[in-house]
């Protein structure tokens, strides 16, 4: 193992460290904020050691389900600490997380692959089967709650609240069980999906151990950091005169910088299946496990959860899924492709920011 791939998560824990007990000055951020891009490589060098060992897709649903663990983490650490205010911090970042995945993340993949390799292929089974479930779950999560005529506003009662964290975990469970055993050959590659890296000889099981573990303190140090940058990040955003919303829109991109560097990468070196693993599996956790998570922390706190969407993002999410069912139809991709997801990526930021 190069020294780097050890040395820099320690080092971001360090500086995770001193940024708790030390004041967090000007030279201090700097270095927070420059650890905390080296710890997203690094984990990123990591996951892709052990998905070399796991095989696909165990190797993408362990750094899903990883990020979207501290991802959760933090959001209830600012709910705890946050008052009232936090009500809508749950669905900005999960609604943030859904756009940038499928819209930036899935934009960048497809136009970065079709520029190095003119056309990329994919299996359609995985891809409808992710699609569909994400559909269901943000209806559920984030599209009803404004329809609903039991309690005013975009909420849900305490009873549909619970009924909708059951119906997403379950949704959720029930396609990582399609995903890694009854249908495992829907998300492995085939044919002329391989990657240029396929042959590449795999890592002991000592290797794969050792890079599980420096990755899960990766992905510790990035949302640390990103906690510790956070208030600044609030600052910034209040001088600006930046609607609240562009918090979790913050918060998101943050998190999920380790997944959108690894299936750039795996786009760019022809593993675009790994890309559409990474990309769906991501959103799906990101929803599926969110939020049951923070209703049962508003249930037990006496919380309400602002979860639906306002018109201007409904019609974004409902256009993004569209246009998902179409690129996502063939199982073939080009640039045209690419390039209309990163519009709706450019239009989410700009909205966000000019609502």
């Amino acid at each position: 193992m190069p020294y780097w791939a050890w040395a820099v998560p320690a080092a971001a824990v360090a500086l995770l460290i001193a940024a708790v007990l030390l004041p967090l000055g000007a030279l201090l951020g700097l270095a927070c904020a420059a650890a905390m891009i080296g710890a997203v490589f690094v984990g990123v060098h990591h996951a892709e050691v052990v998905a070399h060992k796991l095989g696909e897709p165990f190797g993408t649903l362990v750094l899903a389900i990883a990020v979207t663990i501290i991802e959760v983490a933090l959001i209830l650490s600012m709910m705890f600490a946050g008052g009232p205010e936090t009500a809508a911090l749950p669905r900005d970042t999960i609604f943030s997380a859904v756009m940038i995945i499928c819209n930036g993340v899935v934009g960048i993949c497809l136009l970065l692959g079709a520029l190095r390799h003119y056309e990329q292929s994919f299996r359609l089974e995985s891809a409808n089967s992710g699609l569909a479930t994400l559909i269901a779950l943000s209806t559920l999560s984030l599209v009803l709650p404004s329809f609903t005529v039991s309690a005013p506003g975009p909420f849900y009662t305490t009873a549909q609240l619970a009924f909708a964290g059951v119906a997403s975990l379950v949704l959720w469970d029930t396609f990582v069980f399609v995903q890694t055993v009854r249908h495992r050959d829907y998300f492995l590659p085939t044919g002329d999906m391989t990657g240029e890296d396929e042959h590449a000889h795999p890592p002991s099981a000592q290797q794969a151990w050792a890079s599980f573990g420096l990755l899960l303190v990766s992905l510790v140090a990035v949302v640390g950091l990103a906690k510790v940058l956070s208030p600044a990040i609030e600052r910034a955003v209040i001088a600006a005169g930046a609607p609240q919303a562009t918090i979790g829109i913050a918060i998101a991109l943050l998190v999920l910088l380790p997944e959108t560097w690894a299936a750039m990468r795996a786009a760019y070196t022809n593993r675009l299946q790994s890309s559409i693993n990474l990309a769906i599996g991501s959103a799906l956790a990101s929803i599926g496990l969110t939020i049951p998570v923070v209703a049962l922390a508003a249930v037990l706190l006496d919380r309400q959860l602002m979860l639906g969407l306002d018109p201007k993002d409904l019609v974004l999410l409902i256009l993004t899924f569209i246009v998902a069912a179409f690129t996502l139809a063939t199982g073939r991709t080009n640039i045209m492709l690419g390039a209309v997801h990163l519009v709706l990526f450019v239009a989410f930021l700009f909205l966000a920011l000019v609502p």
